[in-house]
């Protein structure tokens, strides 16, 4: 089984604010997570919305704003935040445009049905401390955005200011 990218980043984003505790000073914005994991700042953004609403996490903005674990999200279940992210549609889809010729005695979809149940069982006792214990939360703090090539000679940057008349 595969998760789908948000569903990677919805837990990165998470293991990075356990990490960063309840210091202020150290409350991370939606655009320095989106830097740190080198992931594009619009789909971090849907993301974070999301994680808010499920009461994951709190995004203030502002002056002292920024991204905060709420105490759900602290003691939140991978597995319940993969199959929310994840949805409880079937592996296959056996219903599609071109409809499964044995999908009316098949016991594929169920045997894959099965498979994914136990997928996300087997997340369920892991919270997100379980995931940034020794040696992950330290690494987890280190990260720094990558650095970005220098443009060719003669190319601007975008947002960069012109030098011309």
């Amino acid at each position: 089984m595969r998760l789908l990218r948000s569903t990677d980043l919805a837990l990165r984003v998470l293991m990075r604010l356990a990490v960063t505790g309840d210091d202020p000073a150290a409350t991370p914005t939606t655009r320095d997570v989106a830097a740190a994991m080198d992931v594009p700042y619009t789909h971090t953004a849907k993301v974070v919305a999301e994680l808010q609403h499920q009461g994951l996490l709190e995004a203030r903005r502002g002056r002292g704003g920024g991204l905060a674990l709420t105490e759900r999200g602290r003691n939140a279940s991978v597995g319940a935040i993969v199959r929310a992210f994840e949805g409880d549609g079937d592996v296959v889809d056996c219903e599609g445009t071109v409809p499964c010729p044995l999908r009316s005695g098949c016991r594929l979809r169920g045997a894959l049905r099965r498979a994914q149940e136990a997928f996300f069982a087997s997340l369920d006792p892991i919270t997100l401390a379980d995931l940034v214990a020794d040696p992950t939360g330290p690494l987890l703090l280190g990260i720094s955005p990558p650095a970005r090539p220098a443009p060719p000679p003669g190319v601007r940057e975008p947002g960069s200011a012109s030098s011309g008349p």
